[in-house]
Order: C-alpha cells, then structure tokens, then sequence
C-alpha cells in the first residue's frame, strides 16, 4: 500500500509541472498538432493503483515511474527537442527539487488511519462510518467538496469513536435514511458509495469508510440478463422461467432483481439502494395493493431485505422519502433535515406498532452457481480475423460482437478504470484455453497480477483510440460488465458436468 500512496502522492504533484510546461509552449492560434503538447493523467480524489504512476524494484532499490504522453510539434524539430531535452528534464529537477516530505507523510498518515477504521468496522459488526465534520456535498463538477456546505454530525445516540475520530456508525442490518427533498439523504447515499475507496486530503470525504464489497443497485430498465435465479423476488413470469430467467431487455423490477441477486453471487455483503433510482412495484407494495391485487408475481423488497440479512449477512442502506413500508424492516432509521442527520428509529417502530403482522413467506434461497462457456466469448467478431475493441464515452464497452451498456453501474471511478476493465476481460478471452469459464478465479488472477506486475499488463497497443491511462478496477465491476454480455451461454451446474 505505501507504493500506492507514493505513486498517487507523486502523480498529483506531477500534474502541475505539466501544467506548468504546456503553459510555457500554449499557442492559442494553433492545435497541439502544430503546437506541441504534454499529457498526463489527471486522477480523481481517490487512491488507486494506476499504471500512469507506479513503482518498481530492482537491485533492492525502488523505483518511482511517471508515464507521460507527448505531442510533438508538426514539422519543428528543434521546438521538439527543446521540450524533450531541455524543457521536460527541468521540470522532472524542479519536481525532485520541491518534493515536499511533510506533505507525503500526511499521505501516508491519512491512508493508514482509513485503513485502521476499515478493519475496526469488520471486526466490530459495523459496515460504514462517517467522521463528523465531513463535507458530504460535492461541488459542480464532482472534483471536491461544496464550498460553504454544512460540516457532517453524527446523532449523539449513534456517535462512535474509532482511531480517535468521532462520528455515524452505520451498523449491519437494514438501515434506512429518510428525510424530505432536497434534505442530503441521496447525498450522504453517493457518499457512502464512494467510500468503498480512499479519498485523498481536502477531498471532504477522506473519513467516509463503507464496506469495500458494497455496491450501488438500482433498476435498469433494458438491460441484458442471462441465466439467473430471480425466484426470489419473481415467482413466475408468463412463458418464461424465472428460475433461468434471461432477455434481451429487462424491465425495471426484473433488473433490480437479477443486480441484487448477480451482486450477492459477487460476494458483495451491502447494498446501497436509491428509491429514485429503483422501481417501485419492486421495493413495496402496501397493504392496499397486496388486499387489491390477488395474483402478484412479484415479492417486494420490504419483503426480503431483512431475510437477506438474516440468511446471507447482506446488509441494506436504503434511501426511502415516499414510503412507510421500509420502518418496520429497518434496525436504524436516520432522518435528514436540512443536512442534519437524526436517530428516529423509536420513534419510527412507535408508528408501526399498529402495522398488521406481514405474512410469513418461503424463505428463499440466495445461492447461485453459474458457469460460462467459451461460446460467443471472444474479442474477434465472427467472420473476422481482426479484434475488435472500444470504448465509448456514450457508456457502452465493444469487445468482438458484444456491445455492452455499462450506464448503469455506479461504482465504476474513471474512464480510465472502465478501459482497464474493457482490456482485463479481452485478455481473459484471449488467454483462455478452457471450455468451462470460471470468473471468479480468472478476474482474481488477473487482478492479482495487476497488483504485482503492474497495471499495464493487461493494455494492448493495437486498438487505436485509446487513451494510455488505467486504474486497478474491483472484481465487482469486471463481473458487472460480464453479466451484461448478450451472447454469453450460461449453463448450469448439473449441465455442466457432462461437459
């Protein structure tokens, strides 16, 4: 981890040295064809592994790398060595010169301490934490926090000490957070889903810790699903099995469904759900309805989430301003008034004290093994002998005949990590020499290379159109974009033995 820290720590400073170069040769009047230009990666506030900084060892001694890109000026070879001889080494010496020690080891301090807190919440049944005097609310373009926006406090009643910091602690089970518009309730969501990472200093979130297997669901309304066992949340579906469900274009509770079920099969043990972001005949249906509609396919949400806790230790943050259904599921219910958070979990149960007791319902069964032949699981189109690989920035990865919409992961940081992913799963293709595709372990060993050997072992020059950049993504998001492939074959266990 220090040699993460040292790169992002190195990277952040070395973006303004170029800054400071193309400033030097900028011509307004001309593009950076003619001009001449310095590129570099410019990273987001969060601390990743990234090939664009890295660090290597040899001879027992360590190495930092920076990997820039460069436009030489068209037709001007003495402007082209001037920037690689002259200019460019001066500012790696101005770089060397200036590194400031006392700012890195803040670096270090911060990401140990990050740290500290993640392992204090696994090993005491907590799953996030929000320090007090975080800055939640993020500014226009999502670069930092709100200036002049309300320091976070914690409700006295649920305020926890770790590490010396005070704060929210957010404990497993089935926690709602409510509150009217415009109250902060979908922002300390987005929040809490960008502490799966660390964030650097000044970023305002650098003590929000979430469960680093945590994940965004939501409804998706038209994607690809193949294969999945949704029977708990759909009993049946007309001339289709829900069971094995698959289609071309899911609705919006088939979706969520299929992203609640792929995400437990990931190992992720907390959801992080938006009702603004989810569909409504899936999360509830109230008393009303369930006396009204006889025949109802569907088990609604409030009907399972405490039993996917209970029987698959998956954890639920729920964001609900619309509806009562989810009070008298939740173990902790925090209103937002005006970015103020309060503890009104007894005063929510005295509400519900009245409520009708719920039908019991057949527990349902939350494991799924699913394996994927190499049919139709290639980087080549068919009929050609070329590979095909792009990412666009219209939210859609091409590998061979696949076209996959990634509009709906939200885990996913940077272009930069979604190009990683593109070429993770390309050299998956290319390398396997199975007939049976355990992804799982595939991602793993990649991931693991990556870790060790370097983020761009998985990068190929010969797609063009690429930016040279990548960040390490999570197994999470790599098995996201597979289950998003339509031409995958996924068969079953008892199928795949006679394989």
């Amino acid at each position: 981890m220090d040699a993460v820290v040292l790169s992002d720590f190195a990277l952040r400073e070395w973006v303004n040295h170029i800054e400071a170069l193309n400033k030097l040769i900028y011509n307004r009047s001309r593009s950076d064809k003619e001009n001449g230009a310095f590129y570099c990666f410019r990273p987001t506030n969060v601390v990743l592994k990234r090939n664009a900084s890295f660090v290597v060892v040899a001879s027992e001694k360590r190495y930092l790398c920076l990997m820039i890109t460069v436009q030489l000026p068209y037709k001007n070879n003495d402007k082209a060595m001037r920037m690689l001889c002259k200019m460019l080494p001066k500012e790696v010496e101005e770089l060397i010169g200036n590194w400031d020690l006392n700012k890195l080891n803040a670096a270090y301090a911060l990401v140990n301490k990050q740290n500290r807190i993640r392992e204090w919440l696994k090993a005491n049944d907590y799953c996030a934490f929000i320090a007090n005097g975080s800055i939640l609310p993020r500014n226009k373009d999502n670069s930092g926090p709100l200036e002049g926006a309300l320091p976070f406090t914690s409700p006295e009643d649920i305020e926890i000490e770790i590490c010396g910091m005070r704060g929210m602690g957010i404990k497993h089970g089935v926690t709602v957070i409510t509150g009217g518009g415009y109250s902060g309730k979908s922002t300390m969501l987005d929040a809490l889903n960008s502490g799966i990472y660390n964030h650097i200093i000044g970023d305002g979130r650098e003590f929000v810790i979430t469960d680093q297997s945590a994940m965004e669901i939501s409804a998706e309304e038209g994607r690809s699903i193949t294969n999945i066992n949704i029977t708990p949340f759909i009993k049946w579906i007309p001339n289709s099995s829900t069971e094995q469900f698959s289609t071309d274009y899911a609705s919006g509770s088939t979706s969520q469904a299929a992203n609640i079920m792929e995400a437990i099969n990931f190992g992720c043990k907390l959801l992080l759900i938006d009702e603004d972001r989810s569909a409504t005949n899936f999360m509830i249906q109230d008393i009303k309805m369930r006396s009204l509609i006889k025949h109802e396919p569907i088990t609604p949400f409030t009907e399972r989430v405490k039993e996917l806790y209970e029987a698959a230790h998956v954890s639920s943050i729920l964001v609900i301003g619309g509806s009562g259904e989810f009070l008298s599921v939740a173990d902790q219910i925090i209103l937002m008034d005006n970015f103020v958070p309060k503890n009104v979990t007894q005063e929510a149960k005295k509400l519900c004290e009245h409520d009708k007791p719920r039908e019991r319902i057949p527990l349902a069964k939350w494991e799924i093994d699913r394996k994927i032949t190499t049919d139709h699981f290639s980087s080549y189109p068919q009929s050609s002998g070329t590979e095909k690989l792009m990412v666009s920035t219209m939210g859609y990865i091409m590998i061979g005949d696949e076209q996959i919409d990634i509009r709906g992961l939200y885990n996913i940081t940077s272009h930069a990590q979604l190009v990683a992913i593109a070429f993770l799963i390309r050299k998956i293709a290319i390398s396997n020499q199975d007939r049976l595709i355990f992804f799982h372990e595939k991602i793993k060993k990649v991931l693991e290379d990556m870790e060790s050997e370097g983020v761009d072992i998985v990068f190929s020059s010969f797609f063009p159109g690429f930016e040279r950049w990548l960040e390490l993504p999570r197994m999470n998001e790599v098995l996201s974009v597979i289950n998003r492939m339509k031409h995958l074959k996924i068969i079953q266990p008892e199928l795949s033995e006679h394989l």
